[in-house]
């Protein structure tokens, strides 16, 4: 007799310990004194951190639109910067020749020679404090500023419910669609994709992970049989892949499961797919017989969800 599956909990946001809160808070004085952003000569500049760090983002050019979502400045300061910056013969600003809904900001020759300069500073600041470590302590160092970074892309991203007919569902739907069509030896036929209808209201839901604005991932959930939903299209973009996006999507899709009353969750996956599938098995998913007739499938899971395990 095969055994009966035990719900597996579903996990949920818990506070985060004074101890944690109060280390990184710790961590981040001590830096930025070390590294002198607190001083309005940023890298011994005739400038703040904020307008050294705008010139470096606009670089070859880019949309105030782009940098306000990649800086996550407000609209009215980011205008302020570029225009102090502008008068001061750094920056050149235009209308976009396809939309003029958007103003480009580039650096004039002015602006590019100090940005050489800040970036030559910069460098020799990074020697200066590496410098004082052999090369095991480097080592150590720079992997754990690599998990660092990891970390923290990860917790700056949100998963956020969106209507499956919004241009960022459906771009992020186009987006997975390329992907697999290029790992699928049979390529893929994006007329497959679930209908915004199936993700949408009460019929499902279609979660957008977001990075500094802009989508990097998502995943689908919609109703199979009373009782049970079924998760879709669970997909990252390469750039923010390996950092346990795909995890926080897959749990948000759980979660939204438990609100519309479904205590199993159901998908497939292609059999090219192995990191997928390892992935599920260590969510708590089991493999079980086909259960659709998705010709792209060679496995099949399913999970019992439990909130709290209780």
């Amino acid at each position: 007799m095969e055994p009966v599956p035990v719900p597996v909990p579903v996990p949920v946001p818990v506070p985060v310990p004074a101890d944690d809160v109060g280390a990184l808070r710790r961590f981040n004085r001590y830096f930025t004194r070390r590294i002198g952003v607190l001083d309005d000569h940023y890298l011994g500049q005739d400038r703040p951190l904020g307008e050294a760090r705008l010139l470096f983002e606009i670089g070859n050019g880019a949309s105030l639109r782009e940098l306000r979502g990649r800086l996550g400045l407000d609209a009215g300061y980011l205008s302020r910067m570029v225009r102090a910056l502008e008068a001061q013969g750094l920056v050149r600003v235009s209308v976009h020749a396809g939309d003029t809904r958007l103003r480009l900001a580039e650096l004039t020759p002015a602006g590019r020679t100090e940005v050489e300069e800040q970036n030559r500073r910069a460098d020799q600041l990074a020697e200066g404090l590496l410098g004082g470590l052999d090369e095991r302590q480097r080592g150590d160092l720079t992997a754990a500023v690599a998990v660092a970074e990891r970390l923290l892309r990860l917790a700056g991203i949100t998963v956020e419910v969106v209507d499956g007919a919004s241009r960022d569902a459906r771009d992020c739907l186009a987006g997975y669609a390329a992907d697999i069509d290029e790992r699928f030896p049979e390529g893929f036929d994006p007329g497959a994709l679930v209908r915004p209808d199936e993700v949408s209201g009460d019929s499902g839901a279609f979660l957008v992970a977001y990075e500094e604005g802009q989508p990097v991932g998502c995943g689908a959930l919609r109703g199979l049989e009373p009782g049970v939903g079924e998760i879709r299209h669970v997909w990252v973009r390469p750039a923010a892949r390996r950092l346990g996006l795909a995890r926080r999507i897959l749990t948000g899709l759980e979660r939204e499961a438990l609100t519309r009353g479904y205590d199993v969750v159901r998908l497939d996956t292609h059999a090219v797919l192995t990191e997928a599938q390892t992935m599920y098995r260590a969510c708590g998913y089991r493999e079980i017989p086909r259960y659709d007739d998705n010709v792209y499938a060679a496995h099949w899971f399913e999970k019992r969800l439990n909130p709290r395990g209780t």
